[in-house]
């Protein structure tokens, strides 16, 4: 098979659209969620060139990059009305009962083995 074989094959799947409205509500969340992942890939970016790229870590970009994910994120908690704070403490209480003297493998594994 060639690119454009699969191109084509590929091409069956594709929708025309979504086939119903979609509120201005849900399209500025796929707005923000799109530019949260764009954002969040720039992040993973610097990290992999500092590192694995031996440029080593351009904090202030990363600074820059890191404030940009946070905006996308209060961005997408004003758009669906939810509380960052809330989701903040909740994350907190989570990780309390997860890992509740701090992180250690051995919580982490019996995390795995609940699943």
């Amino acid at each position: 098979m060639d690119a454009n074989e699969y191109q084509q094959l590929a091409g069956r799947t594709l929708i025309s659209g979504p086939g119903f409205e979609i509120p201005d509500r849900e399209i500025m969340a796929v707005w923000e969620v799109v530019g949260l992942a764009g954002e969040a890939g720039e992040v993973a970016d610097l990290i992999k060139k500092g590192v694995f790229h031996r440029h080593g870590i351009d904090e202030p970009k990363l600074k820059e990059e890191l404030g940009d994910t946070l905006w996308y994120i209060a961005a997408l908690c004003n758009t669906l009305g939810l509380d960052l704070s809330a989701i903040m403490n909740a994350n907190i209480e989570k990780l309390k009962i997860r890992y509740p003297n701090g992180f250690s493998s051995l919580d982490s594994l019996r995390r795995v083995d609940r699943k």
